[in-house]
């Protein structure tokens, strides 16, 4: 393969190890999928767990080491490539069956969810800049549209099958044989098939030095507080996460005390996660008319769909409004993300990515906590609840402070550097 062809950017033009990075993200969904019906079940009607806090303490773990993990995903990325990365993600992911089927009280699903959240965000940060690698400028939106959809998509499918299983065999350890040959599976693909794409990165800075070079630390600056738009998607993403944590805890919880048999809430969940699969097109759609537009209605609709689930009786109006919730989801998830990978410049655009996925899945954590302390404190309806309320406040502050930040037409202007900028240089415009 000669230089010009493997430094040629475009997803037709790398076909095939994009597809490879579909497949994985795929498998990264699926493998959290696996847990979303089963594992609260099973801590309240096998390992005798009566607190929804302490349920929740399962997200809470996952959630903070997945942000955690996330911010030096990004680092290790351009540091040593996408690659090692990846395969190190999967490796962490083999003992995670084996602590689910054979864990003997809840602590156990806690630490195996340490696990699960070093897997997820080395796995799927991973995922996303190899994608964009690929795809280049001109494909970004919808190639973090298709990781998105074909991860969530996974998602669904984890819930919907290990719902099933469960159902028809018990709720362990039968749910999570199925888990092991996915992780099994995808480690076994990002060791043997998987190519490095950071090179591809590089080579897109070349011509651009504008903003080069950033620190660590003043990239998690810019990213987290010293750029208003960058602001306004990272306290999105934070809260966005407070809706997929309320199908992971509360949702399950809240059907099965309603009377709807486990399968069924296996569809009901399968349907939210399912929706994700439209960022196909959502992150194409992003392409033409900006980010800005699309994440502005996700929030609303998926703050809508949520509360409305405490409205309705039935399970085709659960489903319904899960679907609702879904869609808004869609809408708002890949074009967040794209915001940083807009506005960084290549040199540091994976560690501002894993920026913005640190806030972004921390919100996995504090939702755990406060969805825990409302079902605990008040009663289950209160989380969904809390959970549109602040979905509707953040989409305000979207609404107020986002710059749209397409490469065509956005109106987003970088912040000047630092003061500390070395040998104290002055910026150009």
């Amino acid at each position: 393969m000669s230089e010009g062809t493997e430094l040629k950017q475009g997803i037709r033009e790398h076909l095939e190890q994009f597809s490879l990075h579909v497949l994985l993200v795929f498998a990264t969904g699926l493998t959290i999928g696996s847990e979303r019906t089963v594992v609260p079940v099973l801590g309240e009607d096998v390992l005798g767990v009566e607190s929804f806090l302490v349920i929740g303490s399962f997200v809470v773990s996952f959630g903070f080491v997945k942000a955690l993990l996330n911010l030096y995903a990004g680092k290790w990325g351009e540091e040593y490539g996408r690659k090692p990365v990846l395969v190190l993600g999967w490796l962490t992911a083999l003992p995670i069956p084996i602590v689910l089927i054979y864990a003997p009280s809840w602590s156990w699903i806690t630490v195996g969810n340490v696990l699960l959240g070093i897997n997820q965000a080395l796995t799927w940060s991973m995922a996303i800049n190899a994608k964009i690698d690929l795809a280049g400028p001109d494909q970004r939106g919808l190639a973090v549209g298709i990781d998105e959809a074909f991860g969530y998509t996974g998602v669904a499918a984890g819930a919907w099958i290990t719902g099933v299983i469960a159902g028809q065999t018990s709720l362990r350890p039968e749910p999570f044989y199925f888990l092991a040959a996915v992780v099994v599976f995808a480690f076994l693909v990002s060791v043997f098939l998987i190519k490095e794409t950071v090179q591809l990165a590089q080579m897109e800075a070349d011509d651009d030095h504008r903003d080069a070079n950033l620190p660590f630390d003043e990239v998690l600056k810019r990213a987290t507080y010293g750029d208003k738009t960058l602001f306004a998607a990272a306290q999105a993403g934070h809260v966005e996460n407070f809706v997929d944590t309320l199908f992971w805890i509360a949702v399950p919880l809240y059907l099965t005390s309603q009377g709807l048999a486990i399968e069924a809430v296996g569809v009901v969940v399968g349907v939210h996660s399912a929706m994700y699969f439209l960022q196909i097109g959502t992150g194409g759609l992003a392409d033409r008319i900006g980010r800005r537009p699309p994440v502005v209605a996700g929030m609303l609709l998926a703050g809508a769909g949520v509360l409305g689930m405490v409205f309705v009786e039935s399970y085709l109006p659960w489903a319904v409004l899960a679907g609702v919730s879904g869609l808004g989801m869609a809408l708002l998830y890949p074009n967040l993300m794209t915001v940083p990978s807009d506005a960084a410049h290549p040199t540091w655009r994976s560690a501002g990515m894993g920026v913005y996925r640190m806030w972004r899945d921390a919100g996995y954590g504090v939702g755990a906590i406060l969805i825990g302390l409302s079902m605990e404190f008040v009663n289950a309806e209160a989380a969904f609840y809390m959970t549109a309320i602040l979905m509707f406040l953040s989409g305000a502050v979207v609404y107020v402070w986002m710059e749209e930040t397409h490469p065509e037409f956005g109106t987003h202007e970088p912040p000047a550097p630092a003061p500390e900028t070395p040998h104290g240089a002055a910026p150009e415009d």
